[in-house]
């Protein structure tokens, strides 16, 4: 089903008759300033609303033809669905023809038609050598096929077939997607007595409601809306591909925080940018060639930004080339992947490249490898592909699945892509990452085997500390989980270990632990610390620690507080003789017990505690109380 609200632009060189064709269409006139109408010619956007037949409306921007303000034509070309390129009968096309021409093809916009103005000023020869005119600037380009419809202001039969082609080509436009994000640059802001703050500009994507709270970047205020209108009508919904003006209300509105450039926003995944990384065309017959270093004009929407062409692969661009290049901006911008712009020369100015956005917030890049020129080629092609290169770019950080929308214009869900791209903590991180982190788990896990083999595993911290330095924060953890679900992995508490290991003593560990056993077992409860039982058993070297800690992971041993090693059989026992003698008594003290456990304080009050940790004994204001004895 064909869009039924399409905005319509006009294109073409300066006095070629584009605004009072759109009056004869649309009965409006869109030149609305005092010194338009002096000077006859039009200096701002001017705006219309056209309906040749039910259900195709066209919302009409009006553009300067003039040199001197392709700045703001280019401001009302970046939201055409069609453009309508004006050429006079009585000239033919002309330099602005050929720029405007350009730039409606670097912005992408789909659908043309072609209107020859002003035949009723020429006899046929000339109209049709104008016609040939026309279509030999036509070939070539994505707008070939187009009509080129012979019109006069005068001849009302002449505007039926115009806008019978106009609605032919608006059947093949494409509609916008209503549940994409909500997006409107604003082109135009002014007061309005009893309505406060009105912007204007084309709903790009999305749609907006009364009542409803939008950002204003790059400035990063808030306000309300408190009315909406398309076309002059008051809504309370408007949808992407309608010209749109809002009433707005709030603190950075009063305080004069928006201006034409501006764009405003509902989701949080937006954000300003000073970088764009980019894939430029440089124009064939603009005679012009881009430079590394090269200052430029970059027309993004509504806004023009001075910027620095940084290029990857050469130190050049030349006429008709493709490059992959960043733009160091001197000012912000707020784009999406798969936005596209326009780049004018600094001085002369005149338009010579465009190009589509692939990174909107992209860290600063001097060379790229294969991998990132491969991951930036699949974000150009939009869709899935896109998804996945702006997840490879992420790399170790991963690319924040609710951000999808402005990286990688992607307006499904992240559960969508889950089964290539693996969503760990929100983030959708590229298979090869995945592979490679489960790599580095597995082998420091490995690792720690062969060093540490008395230990149960390895700690998750390490696991952690294996990854790549600037990683996702969550990413081991939840590499580690895809791992243990696998059954490549064993997680137990805050170890992990490989599925077929199991701690084991060596002959000669097995010697040191029997002389620790028996070293306890004489203690009692009394037992030694660490140090004490390095000066007893000489010859156990480093490895004492790691084979006590093998016996405590076994139970077979336990330590009081940070200082006493116990038997873990005459810890039970001792604790067997606590409730036989004491169960269910309280209040009682730690000389109480010496009855039962005949130690020195230093060691009593660390096995009390050990009691009281394990349920033996409960510790209360009045006292220690005893569990009652098993039935």
């Amino acid at each position: 089903m064909p869009p039924t609200s399409l905005i319509l632009g006009t294109a073409g060189h300066i006095d070629h008759g584009k605004t009072s064709l759109v009056r004869a269409l649309s009965g409006v006139d869109t030149d609305r300033l005092a010194e338009e109408k002096k000077r006859g010619i039009t200096i701002e956007l001017g705006f219309a609303s056209y309906s040749p037949e039910d259900g195709c409306s066209f919302g009409i921007v009006d553009v300067p033809g003039h040199e001197g303000f392709v700045r703001t034509m280019v401001a009302g070309a970046t939201g055409m669905d069609l453009v309508l390129l004006v050429v006079a009968a009585d000239e033919g096309v002309m330099p602005q023809t050929r720029e405007h021409m350009a730039i409606v093809r670097l912005l992408g916009v789909e659908g043309m038609v072609v209107a020859l103005t002003k035949t009723d000023l020429v006899d046929e020869e000339w109209l049709e050598l104008v016609t040939e005119d026309a279509q030999d600037l036509l070939d070539g380009t994505p707008y070939e096929d187009s009509a080129i419809v012979p019109v006069s202001v005068e001849d009302p039969a002449s505007l039926a077939e115009l806008s019978r082609a106009l609605v032919r080509c608006g059947a093949a436009a494409r509609e916008r997607a209503v549940d994409d994000l909500f997006r409107l640059p604003v082109d135009r802001v002014f007061a309005v007595e009893g309505a406060g703050t009105v912007v204007t500009g084309t709903l790009w994507s999305g749609a907006l409601s009364r009542g409803d709270t939008v950002r204003i970047l790059p400035g990063g205020g808030e306000a309300r809306v408190r009315a909406v209108q398309v076309h002059g009508a008051q809504v309370d919904r408007a949808e992407a591909g309608q010209r749109t003006a809002l009433a707005l209300t709030g603190a950075a509105v009063r305080r004069g925080m928006i201006s034409r450039g501006d764009v405003l926003v509902t989701h949080p995944s937006w954000s300003p940018s000073m970088m764009l990384t980019v894939e430029l065309d440089a124009l064939r017959d603009s005679g012009w060639r881009l430079v590394a270093g090269q200052r430029v004009r970059v027309h993004l929407g509504t806004v023009e930004r001075m910027a620095r062409v940084a290029l990857f692969a050469s130190d050049e661009v030349l006429p008709g080339e493709p490059a992959l290049a960043q733009l160091r901006l001197e000012g912000p911008v707020v784009a999406r992947s798969g936005d596209r712009f326009v780049v004018r020369s600094y001085s002369p100015v005149t338009t010579i490249a465009g190009g589509v956005v692939l990174e909107p917030a992209p860290p600063k890049r001097k060379r790229i490898s294969r991998a990132e020129t491969r991951a930036l080629e699949a974000l150009s092609r939009g869709g899935e592909a896109a998804v996945r290169g702006a997840a490879a770019l992420a790399a170790w950080q991963g690319l924040d699945a609710s951000a999808l929308g402005v990286q990688a214009a992607w307006t499904g869900t992240g559960a969508n892509l889950s089964r290539d791209l693996p969503l760990i903590d929100g983030h959708l991180f590229d298979p090869d990452i995945v592979a490679d982190g489960e790599a580095r788990i597995l082998a420091a896990v490995r690792r720690h085997h062969e060093t540490h083999s008395l230990e149960a595993g390895a700690r998750l911290d390490l696991l952690r500390a294996s990854l790549a330095a600037r990683s996702h924060p969550r990413l081991a953890d939840g590499l580690a989980g895809r791992l243990a679900a696998a059954g490549r992995l064993v997680i137990e508490g805050k170890v992990a270990r490989l599925p077929d290991f199991e701690a084991a003593l060596s002959p000669d560990d097995e010697e040191i632990a029997g002389r620790i056993m028996e070293a306890l077992a004489a203690a009692r409860l009394q037992g030694p610390t660490t140090d004490e039982l390095k000066m007893r058993l000489s010859g156990a070297g480093p490895r004492l620690e790691a084979i006590l800690g093998f016996l405590r992971a076994r139970g077979r041993i336990h330590r009081l507080g940070d200082a006493f090693w116990v038997d873990a059989g005459a810890l039970a026992s001792a604790a067997s003789s606590v409730v036989k003698h004491f169960a269910g008594q309280s209040g009682l003290g730690p000389a109480d017990f010496r009855e039962v456990l005949p130690v020195t304080r230093k060691h009593l009050i660390p096995v009390l505690a050990h009691f009281d940790s394990v349920g033996v004994t409960h510790r209360t204001e009045a006292g220690r109380q005893v569990a009652a004895a098993a039935p």
